[in-house]
């Protein structure tokens, strides 16, 4: 057994494609998990953050350990390097897919749009609205704090009742208390219901 791993360790094929392969694989693992963790952690998960930072720091290790073991392999950089950038973008794509934690948008408008103040407070968006004065004149200073998977939902309703609008998306570590929308519960039944008053 021991000969047979020698003799894999020496060929050309483990040398310069399965083990910086391997060492891709590794680093993308590592480096997503790592950038979740900091996400994670500028958020206030601070239970998941350590957790995660565990499998983080291991993999790093076996990445590494091959690095040291195989200084004269140019592809081992390449590898490294390579998994360490995919790490990075697949972890960012992950936390934008999970749309984790608040934001808190401020929308600014030249006028008293009723409109759409109305259908924002249908939708059970919390909002609080305060006079204010910009370069041209008076304008009116929408805040609301809502979850980032409510952020399109929400900027689509200003887009139909107020093109154009002037609206800045900030990230919100904690916020307490508040008006949040409150997403309808799905179940089966709801589901079925639904499809059957389509047909109709």
């Amino acid at each position: 057994m021991n000969e047979l791993m020698n003799m894999m360790g020496d060929s050309w094929s483990f040398q310069w494609i399965i083990l910086p392969l391997l060492i891709f694989l590794a680093r993308i693992t590592d480096q997503t998990i790592g950038t979740l963790r900091l996400i994670f952690l500028s958020k206030g998960y601070k239970f998941i953050a350590p957790f995660l930072g565990f499998f983080e720091v291991i993999i790093w290790l076996l990445a590494v350990s091959q690095i040291m073991k195989h200084l004269d392999n140019v592809m081992c950089y390449v590898a490294y390097g390579s998994g360490f950038a995919m790490g990075n973008f697949i972890g960012m794509a992950i936390e934008q897919k999970l749309s984790l934690g608040s934001v808190i948008i401020r929308l600014i408008l030249k006028r008293e749009n009723y409109e759409l103040i109305n259908e924002l407070n249908n939708q059970n968006f919390g909002l609080t609205i305060v006079d204010a004065v910009g370069s041209r004149g008076k304008v009116k200073v929408i805040f609301s704090i809502i979850k980032r998977k409510d952020v399109k939902h929400f900027v689509s309703i200003v887009d139909d009742f107020e093109p154009g609008a002037f609206y800045t998306i900030e990230e919100v570590k904690s916020a307490n208390e508040g008006v949040f929308r409150a997403m309808p519960k799905r179940s089966v039944f709801n589901t079925n219901a639904s499809r059957i008053l389509k047909a109709r």
